[in-house]
Parts: C-alpha cells; sequence; structure tokens
C-alpha cells in the first residue's frame, strides 16, 4: 500500500559464474529465477504478484540475467553489466558487486567466496505493470552469492 517497503525473495534460484582474479574481464554471470518461487511471507500478496496483474508466471516462468562485461572499479568493488529479462523484456542493467571476499578453505579443500551485487530496475520498463498503490515502480534487486571451487581429487 505505499506505506512500508515489503522484501520478498525467490526460493529458487540457479546459475553460473566464471571468476578470474587475474583477469577480472573474464568473469562472466548467468543466473535463472524461477518467479513462481516468489515470497514475501503473506501468500495472498505472493498470489498476486505470480498472477498476470505482476509477474505472469504461467506465460513468463523465469527471470533471466546474462553478463556482457565486468570490469574492476576499486578494491572489492565491481561492475557486472549485462542483460536482465523480466516479463519477456530484455533491458542492459549494471549490478554493483561488493566483493568478492577473501577466499576461505573448508575442512574438504573447497575454496569458497562470496560477493553481494544490487541494481534497481523501473518495474514499468519491463512491462510488468500491476498496481501502482501496491508496488513502487522502482523495484531494487540485491543477489547474494556463494561460489564453490572443488578441491583437487587426489591422484
Amino acid at each position: 500500500m505505499g506505506i512500508s517497503t515489503v522484501r520478498g525473495q525467490f526460493q529458487k534460484v540457479a546459475g553460473t559464474v566464471s571468476y578470474d582474479p587475474k583477469d577480472i574481464s573474464k568473469t562472466s554471470l548467468e543466473t535463472t529465477i524461477d518467479t513462481n518461487s516468489i515470497d514475501t511471507r503473506v501468500e495472498m500478496r505472493d498470489n498476486d504478484l505470480r498472477s498476470a496483474h505482476f509477474f505472469d508466471v504461467q506465460k513468463y516462468p523465469t527471470i533471466t540475467f546474462k553478463s556482457k562485461k565486468t570490469e574492476s572499479v576499486g578494491e572489492g568493488k565491481l561492475k557486472i553489466t549485462g542483460d536482465l529479462t523480466i516479463h519477456g523484456v530484455t533491458k542492459e542493467v549494471v549490478l554493483d558487486v561488493d566483493g568478492p571476499s577473501a577466499p576461505v578453505k573448508d575442512p574438504r579443500g573447497n575454496t569458497h567466496i562470496g560477493a553481494s551485487a544490487t541494481t534497481k530496475v523501473n518495474r514499468n520498463d519491463f512491462g510488468v505493470s500491476g498496481a501502482a498503490a501496491m508496488v513502487g515502480d522502482d523495484v531494487s534487486i540485491t543477489l547474494d552469492v556463494e561460489l564453490t571451487k572443488a578441491a583437487m581429487a587426489a591422484k
């Protein structure tokens, strides 16, 4: 109703990242989000978001992002430019990335790093209309990711 910020998340997200710390320009990101997995912790609102009023999950079951360019913009900061497709409409967006974090090894020898990427889009630019009184036009998007590099198998 425009009174407070409602935060939601998609429960089903899959993707791949290729990260090259020696040549950041070779870093790439692709992700697919199942729009039916929206969860704002209010079932009636989630059902409305899934309907033709907003995401229209029957017609547009996924949101996708595919990077085109990655650049370093300071210590621990990246910008990833890519194509975001929502509701069948593709627009170029820039993800502002904090990270990646310093690598951490787990007891099995796998290496983990994390990063957080954010952007803001106008939902109308993607054809997601819905009731303006219920959802603001500008929507913030955050991707929190953990990357794992498996330990080399012993020979």
